[in-house]
């Protein structure tokens, strides 16, 4: 009877998964046309934006690329927009596994990840790429003049908002290594100098290989894992009043 309660149960889960699931994937395909619509005007912004003149034009070099490349951006677009939706359906799948406490500091982390993600993504779009391509733009002399294409462009945009928003998750990550004592505060500083260094070779892994983009992801992301630092140092004070209260 047990094991039949056992499997009724883990059965009960995954259906609740699946449903889930699909209402993210329907969120998503409904707002696919909407992203779609919006993708030449984003890819217009960043043009705009970050490419500077003595870069030159952009270019295609196959029939279909400008389409392929809105396809791909539309999905992207549709993501977003869909974030908070999708978020939301997560939030109701895993909420009756919570307790009280747990519910109300999961909600806080979501939202803090969430706008520690896109202002990482809108750092990079709004300082980041331009500073990239103007620098990529200093090489161009009248002899040399550089012929750039819009998927090549496109993907170097994406990759680097996806590499700011990920190491922008660094305050997350220790705060959960210390929330769930894998570390304490203390080691941690001690280990400042290996912290550093692997944000440095993260930092040279995710970005071009020029040093003002490797030093302009690394210094931000040192600054939010102090805030880290910070922040699980007050997580520790509050866990030891509990602990001496009961």
């Amino acid at each position: 009877m047990k094991n039949e309660d056992t499997e009724n149960t883990f059965i009960a889960h995954l259906t609740a998964l699946r449903n889930t699931l699909l209402r993210c994937i329907a969120g998503t395909v409904l707002l696919y046309p909407i992203g779609y619509l919006l993708s030449p005007y984003a890819i217009s912004f960043l043009v705009q934006w970050s490419f500077p003149e003595t870069a030159g034009k952009l270019h295609y070099f196959a029939p279909m690329e400008v389409f392929w490349v809105q396809l791909k951006l539309a999905l992207i677009l549709a993501l977003v927009m869909a974030y908070p939706w999708n978020i939301l359906q997560i939030w109701r799948f895993l909420l009756p596994a919570l307790y009280k406490e747990e519910r109300h500091a999961f909600g806080w982390w979501l939202i803090f990840s969430s706008v520690l993600f896109f202002g990482g993504a809108t750092f990079c779009v709004g300082l980041i790429l331009p500073m990239l391509m103007n620098f990529s733009g200093g090489f161009a002399t009248p002899e040399l003049q550089p012929m750039l294409g819009l998927s090549n462009f496109l993907n170097l945009a994406g990759w680097l908002m996806l590499a700011f928003g990920v190491m922008f998750q660094t305050p997350i990550a220790v705060l959960l290594a210390v929330r769930f004592g894998i570390i304490t505060t203390e080691s941690l500083r001690k280990k400042r100098p290996y912290v550093m260094t692997v944000i440095l070779i993260a930092a040279a892994i995710l970005t071009p290989p020029d040093v003002i983009s490797q030093i302009m992801l690394a210094l931000p992301t040192w600054l939010l894992f102090e805030l880290g630092l910070l922040l699980s140092s007050k997580i520790e004070k509050h866990q030891e009043m509990e602990a001496s209260q009961n």
